[in-house]
């Protein structure tokens, strides 16, 4: 096959390949549409007219490979000594226990305050603080699979201090600054959508959320033990029962039907970890951690561990049947990181 492939003619080789019975050709071409997904998604000859079966085999292909720790430089403080001003996005090598440079951040991506999530293989990175000029409302994406930048559509509104999640094929844009409005993403059509805004009296800043059982959680704000529940099928929050903590969480993650609360608490010098069982509608105190000074960390989920990074430490908190806690050794943080790291997943290391 000697013609250059694109997102607007994939299909079309993918069609003729097929035909000449060229398995080698198709294999290439449904290669291509996994590693451009986002590409084909939004190409209107080519992912409307595939299967479901070949959609979920480019999808599935582009979630192979090993699921890999990575952090992202979040800007807040960043160290300029010599003059480095570059962020950087670090991955865990899983054998070695060694932190590497996966890429570099772009340099328009603003210094502090943006949200950052990962979305079928991708690493999204959205708003943001641009110092007099205000928040931001630009999108950048990274493909870990092509080593690749770009950018998709801005939000309908300038947003810092936002969390960025993403939940059954859409991102949505929370909160930030002083806004309590929510908005989607939808890649297919690369378009930002209002959803139900936060409820009045609740938290546009310092909140944390997370995504669990199809339905979005949030949390945080000067209310620290209120949490809110997002149904996209009725595009409806509601309150959820009261945590006792009065104390501002470090982040929240999901486990299966649970939802992971972890709070710092200097006065006992250790990290507090509460859980809100989503079935049953009921919190449980969940583990506590000595530690001496405590520092705020951000939590990734990676099988049956969360990982609880910041720029001194990386605990490690195992979820098992019948048991969990926190194990007693910690990884080692990237050096010579600076500001706030932000922890997420993304899949590396595919087979060819």
């Amino acid at each position: 096959m000697s013609q250059e492939i694109s997102a607007e003619n994939c299909y079309e080789l993918l069609e003729a390949a097929k035909r000449r019975g060229a398995a080698g050709d198709a294999e290439r071409l449904y290669r291509f549409m996994s590693d451009h997904y986002l590409r084909v998604l939004r190409a209107p000859g080519a992912f409307g007219r595939l299967t479901a079966a070949e959609r979920e085999r480019i999808l599935a292909r582009r979630m192979e490979g090993r699921k890999v720790l990575v952090v992202a430089e979040g800007g807040d403080g960043l160290d300029r000594e010599g003059g480095r001003s570059t962020r950087r996005v670090f991955r865990l090598d899983p054998e070695g226990g060694r932190w590497e440079v996966l890429t570099d951040l772009p340099e328009e991506v603003p210094e502090k305050g943006s949200g950052m999530c990962t979305f079928y293989n991708y690493l999204f990175v959205a708003g943001g603080f641009r110092g007099p000029s205000g928040a931001s409302d630009r999108v950048f994406c990274y493909n870990p699979l092509t080593g690749d930048w770009s950018q998709v559509r801005p939000m309908t509104q300038p947003r810092c201090q936002l969390r960025l999640v993403a939940l059954d094929g859409h991102l949505y844009a929370i909160g930030g600054g002083c806004l309590f409005t929510v908005e989607r993403y939808d890649p297919r059509a690369d378009r930002w959508s209002p959803v139900a805004p936060l409820p009045k009296g609740s938290f546009a800043v310092a909140h944390e959320a997370t995504p669990c059982g199809g339905e979005l959680f949030v949390s945080g704000g000067s209310l620290f033990y209120r949490m809110l529940r997002y149904d996209p099928r009725r595009d409806e929050w509601e309150e959820c029962p009261f945590n006792e903590s009065r104390r501002r969480s470090s982040d929240m993650v999901a486990h299966r039907s649970r939802v992971y609360r972890f709070d710092v608490d200097r006065e006992r010098a250790g990290v507090r970890v509460y859980k809100y069982n989503t079935v049953v509608k009921a919190w449980h105190g969940g583990g506590f951690f000595p530690l001496p000074n405590p520092s705020p960390f951000r939590c990734a989920v990676i099988g049956d561990r969360i990982y609880c990074v910041n720029r001194n430490r990386t605990l490690q908190f195992e979820v098992l049947e019948g048991r969990e806690g926190f194990r007693p050794e910690e990884l080692p943080p990237p050096t010579e990181t600076g500001g706030a790291l932000v922890p997420l997943v993304l899949c590396l290391d595919r087979k060819e």
